[in-house]
């Protein structure tokens, strides 16, 4: 099979980052089992389901659930790790940087590593810490280092404590990830933090959650309290946004995520390895994706958008 998609969602679980969560009593991430990952098995799913190159990343709980020196020294170990990655398969794998939020100092000190001396790709952040959004004033220096860097920054969501949700029979991932996902992109929204970060390349995962369902109430509440510049600067704001397709693929969601934003926001995701329990068929992770785009549209949603955001890979692919 030819090889051409660009997966801007997908994890990696080093296997001394399993260990210490395993340590941690942590075994299953919202309601789902811990997966196992190599770069070999990383790139035997590639080849099956035609991906030239995945950008990984670790998925929740980051290292949140550490002290503080820990969680310091384990996101610069995830780092170390993921740009040995790069160098062993540049063509092969991207790579965003673990902060150890909500230690800001440390984020702040981690981001110049991680991008200047291991050269990785960007950063993702969780949609919250500690039931934080992103918009939280203590977090502020950790955006606007990233909005001077100009950085591309995925936003991954997590599920709160069982404790803190209903006990329904469904893994929390099913619907806790999109509702973490859309307060972070409204509390982002209602604070300002895309107008005054505007340089912060933002990515949301599935879709963007329910965003896309809740765009015209967000635009109609920014009307009532600002006026008509409210609601231009609210839909403009959403428009200027990524969004992935992972577990997310259905014309339910791509119908409406297109009306919210335009085809070259939209990128390609499986959520893998995590997502590989849905994704079924041999050849192709999203066959749904063909009934939202035309082939054109779908090759550019699956390979040109991502390369965009990931320039390195993008010339890495070139000069090979």
């Amino acid at each position: 099979m030819r090889r051409h998609r660009i997966d801007l969602h997908a994890h990696f679980v080093p296997p001394f980052y399993r260990e210490a969560l395993r340590r941690r009593g942590i075994s299953r991430i919202a309601g789902a089992p811990f997966p196992s990952w190599t770069p070999a098995a990383a790139m035997r799913f590639m080849q099956r389901y035609g991906i030239q190159a995945q950008v990984v990343c670790i998925s929740e709980p980051g290292v949140s659930v550490f002290g503080d020196a820990e969680a310091a020294a384990l996101a610069r170990q995830v780092n170390t790790y993921a740009a040995e990655l790069l160098r062993d398969h540049p063509t092969r794998f991207g790579a965003l940087a673990l902060l150890p939020l909500p230690q800001v100092d440390a984020s702040v000190t981690e981001v110049a590593h991680a991008l200047d001396e291991l050269g990785l790709d960007g950063v993702v952040l969780q949609a919250s810490y500690d039931g934080r959004t992103l918009a939280d004033p203590a977090f502020a220096p950790v955006l606007a280092e990233l909005d001077r860097r100009g950085a591309y920054v995925f936003v991954h969501p997590g599920a709160p404590p069982p404790d803190d949700r209903p006990g329904l029979p469904l893994p929390a991932f099913l619907y806790e990830f999109t509702f973490d996902t859309t307060r972070a992109v409204a509390s982002l929204l209602s604070a300002g933090a895309f107008a005054r970060h505007p340089r912060i390349r933002w990515q949301f995962a599935h879709a963007g959650g329910v965003v896309p369902g809740l765009s015209e109430r967000l635009a109609a509440h920014a009307e009532r309290t600002g006026g008509p510049p409210a609601r231009e600067a609210t839909v403009r704001a959403l428009a200027g946004l990524y969004y992935d397709t992972a577990l997310s693929g259905a014309p339910t969601a791509m119908t409406a995520l297109r009306e919210v934003t335009s085809l070259d926001r939209i990128v390609f995701g499986t959520d893998w390895p995590f997502g590989q329990a849905l994704t079924l068929t041999a050849g192709d992770p999203q066959p749904e994706l063909s009934r939202s785009f035309a082939p054109a549209e779908r090759r550019a949603v699956e390979r040109e958008h991502g390369l965009a955001l990931v320039p390195r890979l993008a010339r890495a692919l070139e000069a090979a």
